[in-house]
């Protein structure tokens, strides 16, 4: 058995090799007012788009503030390939006191693509992104 906090409440796990929080569900408008909240600047990243400079999260900063927010949250992904570009259907769901909720979002990216990434990984991220986004997470880098 192993005692860990979270956000102030102590959760006991039963196995060692449990889920950290398998059995732990917050109330969902307690998460989605979490998710809502600014992110905090040390997680935030620039670039420089067609000269416009933008704050960005990476999708792996996004995945530990759902773990921290929405503990035991769920991806899921359906590619597909049309030949230039791969498309990834991406479903982001929260389980909460209340329920499982789903919220989903597209990526896409060109097969040809010569940047960084590779164009699964990198319509997959961008899915992510845009789920958590859904969900109020990084929402206000978009305005």
């Amino acid at each position: 058995m192993k005692i860990i906090e979270n956000q102030g409440k102590q959760i006991v796990t039963k196995k060692a090799n449990s889920l950290l929080f398998r059995d732990f569900r917050r109330p969902l408008i307690e998460i989605m007012t979490d998710l809502r909240k600014p992110i905090q600047p040390r997680f935030l990243k620039h670039k420089t788009i067609k000269g416009r400079k933008i704050d960005f999260v990476s999708w792996y900063e996004l995945n530990r503030l759902m773990d921290f927010y929405a503990p035991g949250f769920e991806w899921n992904i359906n590619t597909s390939f049309d030949g230039t570009k791969v498309c990834v259907v991406g479903s982001l769901t929260i389980k909460a006191k209340e329920g499982d909720f789903t919220r989903s979002a597209t990526g896409n990216e060109n097969s040809d693509l010569d940047a960084y990434g590779d164009p699964y990984s990198n319509a997959e991220a961008q899915a992510f992104r845009r789920s958590c986004t859904r969900w109020g997470l990084g929402l206000h880098l978009w305005g």
